[in-house]
């Protein structure tokens, strides 16, 4: 059994041979990598290769793969039953221990994936404020429902266009798409639309088109204008949820702008320690449009499923333990420090930037702050550092356009190894 005849076998079965495009390594070429297993901070491949992971399931393995709690939580979960359609008391425990760290929700709804989680903070965000348009930024990413799946339209006088195929242009016309980390374009935004607007959603720090942060300007004026003009700002923390902080992006955003926070707030991945499970929340006036208390329908059978909802608590209380966050940002600060001092020493452009335990580097002298100026990384250079890195036992993101994630697992040893593959493939 190789990778190449799981490969040709998949694509008899499953559109592209993969349950999700970017697996397809079609970025990058070559043949993608097919996973039987996954220990600490190493995932290894059908032909017994080990690589160390700088991946973990694009986020939720912020403890490694196979952390002994929350394996022993996962068994006796599953042990007492998969799933029931019904409330337990775990579902209560996990809504507690968000709410209990991040300041800005009062109360939440456990739904299963970001794309469900996202979809439905926009639908709340439309119910709660009686309005349909909602702005959007260039590069950022938010599930695949409809609305979302729009790019820029030719000015701010006009909304997005649909960026997939079976999106209807009816349902774009609402999604106004505007440039990240643009102060000017947000203000002549807001002038046009403000008062049609119900909401904005953002990630803070972008994963989506590798590792971009929103600039502090542009956060508080942000927040100024959603509130001058009564429209949501929703935080999409999906990726940036309890992984870049223990108080996620929102939370780093408050220690510099103090008394900032979102109106909206979605999450996954970390929350559900790579089970699906994801999650939105707001404050109870807000949160109480929603079924059944109010006329914003949302459901879902396997929302705060059991077996789930007992990986997302065991790793979420993992993650409290004192240090935890300071030795994670100390590991990803090493590497991508690394990283940076290595491409200089073989002449590369080379930029880094990281919080947390997330991080992304770009093959250019200089951060990019929006979409536009990452589109113009050196594609083909990319393409050989990462298989080169593949190649040495590094399993990086197989696209220029995603940030990377270190784990707890990680050790030393793993970092200086990354270090030394990243000097024979910068070459």
């Amino acid at each position: 059994m190789s990778n190449q005849s799981l490969f040709e076998r998949a694509q008899r079965v499953i559109p592209g041979g993969v349950n999700s495009p970017v697996r397809a390594f079609r970025a990058v070429g070559g043949t993608p990598r097919f996973i039987t297993r996954g220990d600490g901070a190493y995932i290894y491949d059908a032909e017994g290769q080990r690589y160390i992971d700088y991946i973990g399931s694009w986020g939720p393995m912020i403890l490694g793969h196979g952390h002994p709690a929350v394996l022993e939580a996962v068994i006796s979960a599953a042990r007492e039953g998969f799933s029931y359609g019904a409330p337990t008391e775990r579902e209560i425990e996990l809504a507690e221990e968000i709410i209990k760290l991040v300041p800005s929700i009062e109360q939440v709804r456990l739904v299963s994936s970001g794309t469900e989680a996202t979809m439905s903070a926009i639908r709340l965000a439309r119910g709660a404020t009686g309005r349909s348009k909602f702005i959007k930024f260039e590069g950022c990413y938010h599930g695949h429902t409809d609305a979302l799946l729009v790019k820029a339209g030719s000015g701010l006088a006009t909304f997005g266009h649909p960026t997939s195929a079976g999106v209807p242009e009816e349902v774009a016309q609402h999604t106004l798409v505007l440039e990240y980390n643009n102060l000017q374009q947000l203000e002549e935004a807001f002038q046009l639309h403000g008062k049609e607007l119900a909401c904005v959603i953002i990630e803070p720090i972008a994963g989506n088109m590798n590792f971009v942060r929103a600039a502090l300007p542009f956060v508080k004026r942000l927040r100024e204008l959603c509130t001058e003009y009564g429209a949501l700002l929703v935080f999409d923390e999906v990726m940036t949820g309890f992984r870049v902080g223990l108080h996620s992006a929102q939370g780093h955003y408050a220690t510099l702008l103090p008394g900032f926070k979102p109106d909206v707030s979605v999450f996954g991945k970390v929350i559900g320690g790579g089970m699906p499970l994801a999650a939105f929340g707001a404050s109870r006036e807000i949160m109480k449009h929603l079924a059944p208390l109010g006329g914003v329908y949302q459901a879902g059978t396997l929302s705060g499923n059991p077996v789930a909802t007992a990986c997302g608590l065991a790793t979420l209380r993992e993650i409290q333990k004192p240090g935890f966050f300071e030795a994670l940002a100390t590991k990803t600060q090493f590497l991508v420090n690394g990283l940076k001092q290595v491409a200089t020493e073989n002449g590369v452009p080379f930029s880094v930037d990281s919080q947390g335990g997330m991080f992304g580097f770009f093959l250019m002298d200089e951060l990019p702050q929006n979409y536009q100026t990452v589109m113009t990384t050196d594609k083909e250079r990319f393409n050989k550092f990462f298989h080169g890195m593949l190649d040495a036992g590094v399993y990086l993101a197989p696209a220029l356009y995603e940030a990377g994630f270190v784990s707890a697992a990680h050790s030393q040893a793993d970092l200086e190894a990354t270090l030394a593959a990243a000097r024979t493939a910068l070459r």
